[in-house]
């Protein structure tokens, strides 16, 4: 009877030892996807904080392919694991941060490089996005697939003025 206790009680420990924790403070479940470019994440303390991901700016949810993108960045992320860096507040009470996936995947760039981002060249100088835009963009891919894709900022500045953008978009 003792020695089925002991084993019982070893199988256990093993059991449990096994088990996954989190005990990387600096690893944050995703809860939400808000949009292309801002998801929700849970804190060590249970609160959710909202995340803008840096340089880079995703279609509205109106324009085309916003949708796409919001789907893009919950089929890359969501319920998944990430760790935030290079954070910093916006003017709404964001944080502005680069996501990177647990296996090292950057939720950013992976956006710019198929096609459903945009660099966000008032923010970012990176080569490396600049890049990425390139290729996506030479390929055709997400946004670039369309004949006139207007970038955000243009478009919530018309949508603000009421007016409809008259001008297609070129660096």
């Amino acid at each position: 009877m003792i020695k089925k206790l002991l084993l019982l009680t070893v199988l256990l420990l093993g059991f449990l030892a096994s088990c996954e924790t989190n005990t990387d403070k600096s690893l944050y479940k995703v809860i939400k996807i808000k949009d292309g470019d801002t998801i929700e994440i849970l804190s060590s303390d249970n609160q959710p904080i909202a995340v803008r991901l840096a340089e880079i700016d995703c279609p509205e949810k109106t324009q085309a392919f916003g949708q796409k993108a919001k789907q893009f960045t919950a089929e890359l992320c969501f319920g998944k694991r990430v760790r935030i860096s290079n954070g910093t507040r916006d003017r709404y009470g964001r944080t502005v941060a680069e996501v990177t996936l647990e296996d090292g995947t950057n939720v950013n760039r992976e956006l710019v490089k198929n096609g459903y981002a945009w660099q966000y060249t008032a923010y970012s100088k990176s080569a490396e996005l600049a890049e990425l835009q390139e290729e996506a963009k030479a390929q055709h891919l997400g946004l670039w697939s369309a004949s006139r894709p207007t970038p955000p900022w243009l478009y919530r500045k018309h949508k603000r003025n009421k007016r409809q953008p008259q001008y297609d978009y070129a660096e």
